[in-house]
């Protein structure tokens, strides 16, 4: 093996890792953090309908 495979190896090792991070940040941040804003975006918006009725 030289240097321009194992680099390349190298290479491959960072995108897989950042991916497979990535994904798990974004199912247990992002998502989640998204549903919640959400459904209190939902709560405010049928209370103002409530009110203004």
């Amino acid at each position: 093996m030289d240097i321009s495979q194992f680099s390349g190896f190298l290479a491959f090792l960072f995108v897989f890792t950042a991916g497979f991070w990535l994904l798990i940040f974004l199912l247990t941040f992002v998502v989640p953090y998204w549903i919640t804003g959400t459904i209190i975006e939902n709560i405010k918006l049928k209370a103002e309908a409530k009110k203004n009725k």
